[in-house]
């Protein structure tokens, strides 16, 4: 079994896996038992799913175009209570048609977790965190 910051990191970049690869669903899922703060307000898992299915473009390929680069994780546990935090970035990059790879995005996650039953899963994300934003129109519908 891996410990407990492996576990919460691989929660990171599995979301990013989902994203990427135009799996909503599967990242939607991630948060099935967390609250996520959004520019929009608070959000269930439901609400993430609504959010990423009416706003973010799919291209031929069932995918955003997009690759979630999730660097510079602060995990930080607390095995006796089974919580946890971390604190990271993300850049999104994106590359559509002919136009060259980009960064689209900049911004941090404050992520909060729990151990249920001696698996790991998200309780809360701050995904209103935004620093540094390009041309997200080929990202983003209107």
């Amino acid at each position: 079994m891996a410990n407990s910051e492996v576990a919460i990191a691989n929660l990171l970049y599995r979301y990013a896996e989902y994203v990427d690869s135009g799996d909503f669903e599967g990242a939607a899922a991630l948060f099935l038992h967390a609250r996520v703060l959004s520019r929009d307000g608070e959000l269930d898992h439901a609400g993430v799913l609504a959010l990423w299915q009416g706003r973010v473009t799919l291209y031929d390929d069932g995918t955003p175009r997009t690759k979630h680069v999730i660097t510079n994780p602060i995990i930080e546990v607390d095995e006796a209570a089974g919580t946890g935090t971390c604190r990271s970035y993300y850049t999104v990059l994106q590359q559509v048609g002919d136009c060259a790879l980009h960064p689209i995005i900049c911004g941090r996650y404050h992520d909060e977790f729990e151990r249920v039953d001696g698996v790991w899963r998200f309780r809360f994300r701050d995904y209103s965190l935004t620093d540094l934003i390009g041309n997200l129109s080929k990202h983003l519908n209107p």
